[in-house]
């Protein structure tokens, strides 16, 4: 079936005090109160010192390479004067999340994140042919590197990403950030073996010691850039995650990865109201970032993604930037056929099974009108948002009738009319939550691409008081969720992953303005 459709219509969770929440299926709004305080938490704040002035970058890793030279006599309980050292090398994962800040081309500090560690050996079998002890051996495919809290003693420690055990402690750390190639070195790192698996291996006394040291590279890409002038921001912008778009050779990560490649468009598809709300839709390009093919089987086969879609504001202020706020969320399309485009680059379809799976390179355009065909879109409720699973009758739609905004992204006209949001940006955002990434993560754990799933753009509204039209004021900021955008003004962010292997993570936000007559706004 044909997915462009051509439409004659002519419309061209968490609460903190002043946060906004992006979480893998479902947003929170959060309004801003004013709060009484001795003095600001600038959780904003990236760069030390008075008023600075200059070019402000996060970043995270693109790609890099791990090697630790790990003491076997050590992990194995051996006294010996002289060390066992063996190698052990690890490639890190594609756009792992471990943000590092950037001022003027300068290091300036990392921020709570992780890369991810994929085994690699000479013969390419991904298994190492250092001989570990066995508890760590079992977590070789999911080991990472991860940033640790303020306070802990150590800067960053390597740990099992789905059970949280800490493995080794990391001391004498020496950052070196090369501006021109856009590159971290991490050397001299000594491995300290952690309480617990000092206790696990049976000799608990070596806690604290020295079982190897590591060295990371890694290639770093931003993902905020950010312009300041005497500590405030002046502009700010997102730069699209690099999947080989216009390439003829795309480069692909290994396993399956759908991601939003392009929001189209915001569409109101019915010009009446329901109330005080309107009913609005996003067109969406899905891409295979992966070189395996994903399942896209149509219901009632519980095997394809779904995709839902928000849409969130973000004004106030001097400059418009002072709150975000999530105003609608959909219920969640059901695909049902992958068409092989050429969104994303070249589209490689060689053993693939088409229309049953987007293949990969691949993409595959729904216009909004399909994302917002009230017959073709089920309930989130029906959604378990971690691994994609949905009941085989998940858009069943008895018992109920629908009017003009039924189940799409249902928004109060009050929170579009432009004469009562002056100067205010809205982002539409949407995702393509599929099953088959979480199965393949289970029996695949250096290959996991299921938590870049959000990509969100940046939109203007016009018209009303009922018909309103969106118009797009940016490029798609792709696999990042729509809270980043307002990260990108200064707000302070923060990653939360509250079982580790066992459900998703979620985003924080926070931002402080004043005093304003001594008091402080959160």
């Amino acid at each position: 079936m044909l997915k462009k459709i051509l439409i004659a219509l002519t419309f061209p969770s968490l609460v903190l005090v002043a946060i906004g929440v992006a979480t893998p299926l479902w947003g929170v709004s959060a309004r801003p109160a004013l709060r009484a305080a001795r003095s600001p938490q600038r959780a904003g704040s990236a760069v030390a010192g008075d008023a600075p002035t200059g070019t402000l970058q996060k970043m995270i890793v693109e790609n890099g390479s791990v090697t630790m030279d790990l003491d076997l006599n050590r992990l194995n309980g051996i006294n010996s004067a002289t060390q066992g050292l063996q190698q052990a090398h690890f490639a890190i994962g594609a756009n792992s999340f471990f943000p590092i800040l950037v001022f003027n081309d300068r290091l300036r500090g990392l921020l709570p994140g992780s890369m991810a560690l994929i085994p690699s050996s000479p013969d390419k079998s991904g298994q190492s042919a250092v001989s570990l002890p066995a508890n760590l051996n079992a977590s070789l495919n999911r080991l990472v590197v991860e940033k640790l809290p303020s306070g802990q003693g150590f800067d960053l420690a390597v740990r099992d990403s789905n059970t949280g055990f800490t493995f080794f402690n990391l001391q004498g750390l020496q950052y070196d950030y090369d501006a021109a190639a856009q590159s971290l070195a991490i050397t001299n790192g000594r491995l300290l073996l952690s309480r617990e698996f000092a206790k696990a291996l049976g000799h608990p006394s070596d806690a604290g010691s020295m079982a190897g040291t590591i060295a990371i590279g890694a290639a770093m890409q931003p993902i905020q850039i950010t312009q300041l002038a005497n500590g405030h921001p002046t502009s700010a912008i997102m730069p699209p995650m690099p999947i080989g778009v216009g390439t003829s050779t795309p480069t692909l990560v290994p396993g399956p990865d759908v991601i939003v490649g392009d929001l189209e468009d915001v569409n109101q598809l019915d010009p009446q109201t329901v109330g005080t709300q309107v009913g609005l839709a996003i067109g969406t390009d899905s891409c295979n970032n992966g070189d395996q093919p994903i399942d896209w089987f149509a219901l009632p086969n519980i095997d394809h993604p779904i995709v839902p879609q928000n849409l969130y504001r973000m004004s106030g202020g001097a400059d418009n930037q002072e709150r975000f706020e999530q105003i609608g969320q959909s219920w969640v399309k059901h695909t049902f056929e992958a068409l092989e485009d050429f969104v994303c680059g070249t589209c490689n379809t060689s053993g693939c099974e088409t229309g049953t799976h987007l293949c990969p390179g691949c993409s595959d355009p729904y216009v909004s009108f399909l994302n917002g065909d009230q017959d073709q879109i089920g309930s989130r409720a029906w959604i378990n948002p971690f691994t994609g699973a949905f009941p085989a009758n998940a858009d069943d739609h008895s018992g109920h009738s629908h009017n003009a905004v039924s189940h799409r992204i249902l928004v109060e006209t009050s929170d579009l009319i432009p004469g009562q949001n002056p100067g205010a940006t809205y982002f539409g955002e949407a995702a393509y939550i599929a099953p088959f990434e979480y199965t393949w993560c289970q029996s695949h754990p250096g290959q996991c691409n299921m938590f870049n799933n959000f990509s969100y753009r940046p939109f203007s509204v016009s018209g009303g008081p009922t018909v309103f039209n969106f118009s797009p004021v940016g490029n798609t900021v792709r696999m990042q969720p729509a809270i980043m955008a307002w990260a990108a003004t200064g707000a302070g962010v923060g990653q939360v992953e509250p079982d580790p292997g066992n459900d998703g993570s979620f985003f924080v936000c926070s931002k402080v303005t004043g005093p304003n007559g001594g008091v402080w706004h959160y």
